[in-house]
């Protein structure tokens, strides 16, 4: 199957006509975790920064539903989300795409985007059969910073 290849401008395009990211693998506190840990986790540094730029961001993870992290309650899945969803953002496993890919496809979503290292040929080909745009190994924040803020970002930026 011959892979979607998303140029700046397609980029560019999906990201000025998005108000909604599902963000799925978000990492929740821990018993007995530093909270200073969960902010310095990928999912969670991308989220509060597409939410500085103006994105609703809505966190999933099964395991945290109804915590409230970076000012947003945590569902448990996309099927639990009221409204409509731009981007389905994932932080997970490839081999667990496919299962998201056609839980993007059942709640409209616009995107499904997986995140560097994440990619699954079904998955793909799921979403291009549903007319669903298809990002895969790349992070929403770098190409953010990169076409909107014309800076070449190292992944991630840290602060306490």
């Amino acid at each position: 199957m011959e892979t979607q290849i998303m140029n700046d401008q397609e980029i560019k395009i999906i990201l000025e006509n998005t108000k909604t990211i599902a963000m799925i693998g978000i990492s929740s506190e821990k018993k007995k975790e530093d909270p200073k840990k969960i902010k310095r986790k990928p999912a969670n540094i991308v989220m509060k920064y597409m939410q500085e730029f103006g994105y609703k961001v809505i966190p999933i993870n099964p395991f945290a539903e109804g915590e409230i992290i970076n000012g947003e309650k945590v569902v448990s899945g996309l099927d639990k989300i009221a409204g409509k969803i731009d981007i389905v953002d994932v932080f997970r496993p490839s081999v667990e795409t496919p299962e998201i890919a056609e839980q993007a496809v059942k709640i409209g979503a616009k995107v499904l985007w997986l995140q560097y290292g994440i990619h699954h040929d079904k998955a793909e080909e799921i979403a291009i059969k549903e007319n669903i745009k298809y990002v895969s190994n790349r992070c929403i924040k770098q190409e953010y910073q990169k076409i909107f803020q014309k800076s070449n970002p190292v992944f991630p930026a840290l602060k306490n």
